[in-house]
């Protein structure tokens, strides 16, 4: 049996004042098991007038994860958690019930992956938690590729983020001319996010070899048992992975839902002048992010 594979083309936009390319959602495919929303900022160099500087904004129903590759970058929250991520550490916020954040480049340099993981029905109500990941398993594979595993397990070694759902995150990096097989879990679809130079990907159960560069996100459905990568020079790429969703969640603004009615409800807490349930961001200096108006919806089928 073939496996399916799809190339998606990310969108291009800015957050914050960084240039960044949006692989998920996307009308072609809005998940990778529970992941949900993928974004690779920069790399950039930016003034310190216009570094990233992200006002406060809510989220629910979803946990943000943050990659840093190069930079730092100042975490704060309604909890009152203040945290600097700095390149090789992750930020995991579980937004559950509901959260606001903002994020402040200290740094003129700034590289890091900003993703998304959607909680399932029994989690997505929980209290909300921030957690910061200083160090993570590191591994020289054979073939020139070094892995970083940021979540799940892989090569032997595990992450200590934890996740709801079965789950697989890892960076993949060669100075130079590098090639491996990795074994996959067959039950996962995977998708292989390219981040910087340009990388050979021949999925198992594939017959064409797929040429991916950056601003292009290569999905790989489930069946397939491993995955030949080459590159010929310096090359960076996220492997995401994960159990397929039978149903994809509802997306709108920064909150991950199931019905239209969620949105409206979510969107009139924001406006309170507490915040309601998302809280207040104590230490920014600047407003918080409106909430733009609820577009008419429809329940993902």
């Amino acid at each position: 049996m073939s496996v399916l594979v799809e190339r998606i083309a990310s969108h291009v936009g800015d957050v914050g004042g960084i240039p960044i390319q949006r692989a998920l959602p996307n009308k072609a495919r809005r998940t990778v098991g529970a992941w949900c929303f993928a974004d690779h900022a920069g790399p950039a160099t930016l003034p310190p007038e216009r570094r990233m500087n992200v006002g406060p904004h809510p989220h629910t129903g979803l946990s943000t994860f943050s990659w840093m590759i190069e930079g730092e970058v100042l975490h704060r929250d309604s909890l009152g958690s203040e945290q600097v991520l700095r390149a090789g550490q992750v930020n995991l916020m579980t937004a559950g019930h509901g959260i606001a954040h903002s994020e402040e480049s200290l740094s003129d340099r700034i590289h890091l992956a900003q993703l998304w993981i959607a909680l399932p029905d029994a989690e997505r109500e929980r209290a909300p938690s921030f957690q910061h990941f200083a160090e993570l398993p590191r591994t020289a594979l054979e073939g020139g590729w070094d892995a970083t595993v940021l979540i799940g397990e892989f090569a032997g070694q595990r992450s200590p983020v934890p996740s709801f759902t079965p789950l697989l995150g890892v960076d993949l990096a060669a100075a130079g001319p590098a090639c491996a097989t990795l074994v996959l879990d067959a039950g996962f679809e995977h998708g292989v996010m390219l981040l910087e130079g340009d990388v050979e990907v021949s999925p198992a159960g594939h017959d064409a070899v797929e040429n991916v560069t950056p601003g292009t996100l290569l999905y790989i459905g489930t069946g397939c048992e491993a995955v030949e990568l080459r590159c010929a020079a310096s090359t960076r790429l996220l492997l995401l992975g994960g159990e397929p969703w039978a149903q994809p969640p509802l997306l709108w603004w920064n909150f991950v839902g199931r019905e239209p009615s969620e949105m409206h409800i979510w969107a009139a807490d924001w406006t309170r002048a507490d915040g309601g349930r998302f809280g207040e961001v104590q230490g920014y200096v600047g407003p918080r992010i409106p909430v733009p108006p609820v577009p008419a919806l429809r329940k993902p089928g």
